[in-house]
């Protein structure tokens, strides 16, 4: 298991664990990361993560990246 950050760009991941408050949890889901869906990384800009999920693009933090285990 790892962090979001360390994924490989283009790759198609599942989501193993969601850490952080239950505040960060619930936003994280109302995004579209929830355990044991995919997300595929797009490209890393200055540290923020652009991913892809439930065929979506989102943009998320470096720090909310570290709280999606891989």
């Amino acid at each position: 298991m790892m962090p979001l950050t360390l994924a490989v760009v283009g790759e198609e991941n599942i989501i193993k664990k969601i850490g952080g408050k239950q505040e960060v949890k619930a936003h994280l889901e109302n995004l579209g990361f929830v355990v044991g869906g995919a997300v595929t990384v797009i490209n890393t800009i200055g540290g923020n993560v652009i991913v892809n999920v439930k065929e979506s693009r989102i943009a998320i933090s470096k720090e909310m990246a570290q709280k999606i285990m891989i």
